[in-house]
């Protein structure tokens, strides 16, 4: 029986001559290469920066087939392999050694009068108005009442997108072998009318985070998804949970989270 494996890639050239490279090494291997996505496959292997891993893994509506990823782009979190190491790459998948972790992503329930709709995401879920005003979004954890926000609004964040957006707006980083939910606050208003945590706050994986927004002026939200940007109208509550689907990633042992956050930001 053919061994399967799919093999994606951005337009980029850098990203082109790897995916010709890497693709033509399996084939002698013995594998089966395709370059859309196959249910049987055994491997998946995106080729690019994070983004392209993201937008391949949505594309591919959330599989459960293991991926690796070989870095092409800039920061390179999630993409873990160096196109010069290839051949150590197909050297350790072929010897097993390696080892899969399992990344949870967030559900976002949308809650629009008699509508509903339920959107995923790996890095986060932001929240925030449709133009430049303050907005007020009521934020409840396991139906406690934490605070009346007022600001640009809020990013809900898994550990593997704790450095993305949500660094950028001044959240904690992650180490992603833990399992926690991070909300961090977007310009947050604090004078004596608003009163809004000006830090993150983190909780356990299994917390359900509800946001009802207050509105004041106009009656739709942006909520973007992994950059994935959409404009809803009239929502009363945005319930936000751990996903019970896994993304299955191939790590090889060499792998150092903090040295590559050490590298990337430092």
């Amino acid at each position: 029986m053919s061994r399967k494996i799919v093999v994606t890639s951005n337009p980029t050239e850098k990203s082109q001559e790897v995916f010709c490279e890497i693709s033509n090494k399996l084939e002698v291997n013995g594998f089966t290469v395709y370059n859309s996505y196959v249910p049987d496959a055994e491997l998946i292997i995106i080729i690019g920066g994070d983004g392209w891993f993201i937008k391949t893994i949505h594309d591919f509506e959330y599989p459960d087939i293991p991926i690796v990823g070989i870095n092409t782009g800039h920061l390179g979190f999630l993409q873990d392999i160096n196109p010069k190491d290839i051949d150590m790459l197909i050297e350790s998948y072929l010897g097993c050694d390696y080892s899969i972790r399992e990344i949870a992503p967030i559900t976002a329930d949308i809650h629009m009068n008699e509508v509903r709709r339920k959107i995923l995401a790996i890095n986060e879920v932001v929240i925030r108005g449709t133009k430049s005003r303050m907005i007020h979004l009521n934020l409840k954890i396991n139906d406690s009442n934490i605070e009346c926000f007022s600001g640009d609004g809020l990013i809900v964040s898994t550990p593997t997108g704790s450095t993305a957006y949500n660094y950028s707006a001044g959240g904690s980083i992650i180490d992603p072998s833990l399992e926690t939910l991070q909300i961090t606050p977007l310009s947050p208003t604090n004078t004596n009318a608003y009163r809004s945590f000006t830090s993150s706050i983190i909780t356990s994986p299994d917390s359900l985070i509800e946001i009802d927004p207050e509105y004041r002026f106009e009656n739709s939200l942006l909520i973007i998804n992994d950059g994935i940007e959409n404009k809803y109208n009239h929502i009363s509550k945005v319930v936000i949970t751990t996903c019970h689907k896994k993304i299955r990633v191939l790590r090889l042992h060499s792998y150092d989270f903090w040295a590559k956050v050490t590298d990337r930001f430092l």
